[in-house]
């Protein structure tokens, strides 16, 4: 009981000073709590504690479902053909890179999986950093969430595959998944249809002015049952998350208060508790380990690298500048890496070295990424501010 209290004070405190410890630095937020994170555990403060794994699995599946909510279903449906074209090159390259880089250098096969993850939570984490009116940033969500779902399917195959092995089994699963998937889609089209007939529906369910916050109560009941529907059909729970928050972006994207309530929940009190959480998680006696800390930075430059080179595809679409800012915006595939190692190494596909490498890299991923879009940030407000005193002039 006394280190479960010790535990709370700790991560109230965190979660108090974390963004002034930002500000002062000069960094994001995030990077801060998982460096505090993992330098807590380190001396002790923070250790395993069964509320503290829950309310961060909470906070990763919160931030999923936030991310769900930043994608607009119908913006990338009437997105340019050729823009939707160049996403799906994007995709398609990053992985055929990943593969290549992985097989010259004789990679472990769940190392080379992890290479070409795509995760869009952290890019939900830079919207509410730079908005979301820069044109690099929607970008990257379109292109992120056509990643993320291929990203998640292979997540849901690698976690089958560890269970079941490689046989019909895993087909089967394979099969249950996309039938899941196109369920969803049958959802989503019926839904539309019935709102579309009857578009009072929606204001009944998430009136606009309500004193009881029936729009929050819907959208965190949502939220629950599709992680219940995920439990009950043993996939992957990030899915159900995503899928939830893309279904309030898509339905319910009148009531413009929503987000910013559900945003101000998960990254005031949910998600930087995932951070520290993730942190904490990582023992920092292991970079005394030989070839930890070399390998982390090895995985960190390719996984950014395949993704610059992966963006050739998006440089016509804005600038290459923003090209650039996407591609490294997608670099940080932290949830679904950690999830990644973490299954291979309960699995038996990778030893503890290995697994300590993966959970290294997807730190200095988010810390290298986050401080490089900054700093290109800053790069472009200069340019910005020097075209307009050239031609004011």
């Amino acid at each position: 009981m006394d280190n479960t209290i010790s535990i709370i004070l700790t991560l109230s405190l965190l979660l108090w000073t974390s963004p002034f410890l930002a500000k002062f630095l000069r960094v994001p937020t995030p990077p801060v709590e998982i460096v505090l994170g993992s330098a807590l555990a380190y001396l002790g403060i923070l250790h395993e504690n069964s509320y503290f794994d829950l309310i961060a699995e909470m906070g990763f599946l919160y931030l999923m479902f936030i991310a769900g909510m930043e994608v607009d279903l119908k913006q990338i449906i009437h997105s340019p053909r050729i823009i939707l074209r160049k996403a799906a090159w994007f995709v398609m390259t990053l992985g055929a890179l990943a593969l290549l880089a992985g097989l010259l250098l004789q990679m472990n096969h769940i190392v080379i999986i992890s290479l070409p993850l795509i995760s869009i939570g952290l890019v939900a984490s830079l919207s509410k950093i730079y908005g979301r009116k820069d044109p690099w940033l929607n970008l990257a969500i379109l292109v992120g969430v056509m990643g993320e779902v291929a990203s998640i399917a292979t997540l849901t195959v690698l976690d089958a595959a560890s269970t079941v092995g490689f046989g019909w089994e895993l087909l089967f699963k394979i099969l249950y998944l996309l039938l899941f998937l196109f369920a969803i889609y049958l959802g989503y089209r019926l839904l539309h249809l019935l709102f579309w007939w009857a578009p009072e529906l929606k204001k009944k369910l998430m009136p606009s002015v309500d004193s009881s916050d029936q729009d929050v109560r819907l959208a965190i009941a949502l939220f629950f049952i599709m992680i219940s529907a995920m439990l009950a059909l043993d996939l992957e729970l990030a899915l159900g998350a995503f899928i939830a928050g893309a279904a309030i972006s898509a339905f319910f994207h009148h009531e413009k208060e929503l987000e910013s309530k559900l945003s101000s929940l998960g990254f005031g009190f949910l998600v930087p508790l995932f951070f520290i959480h993730v942190g904490s998680s990582f023992d920092l006696e292991a970079l005394r380990y030989g070839g930890v800390v070399t390998g982390a930075l090895t995985i960190t430059a390719i996984t950014i690298l395949i993704r610059i080179l992966a963006a050739f595809h998006l440089r016509k679409i804005y600038t290459r500048l923003d090209a650039l800012m996407t591609a490294i915006s997608l670099s940080m595939p932290l949830t679904l890496l950690i999830a990644v190692a973490t299954i291979g190494f309960d699995s038996g596909a990778i030893d503890n070295l290995t697994y300590y490498t993966l959970i290294l890299a997807s730190l200095f991923e988010v810390i290298v990424a986050m401080l490089s879009i900054k700093a290109l940030d800053q790069y472009r407000k200069h340019l910005r501010m020097k075209k307009r005193g050239t031609t004011n002039s």
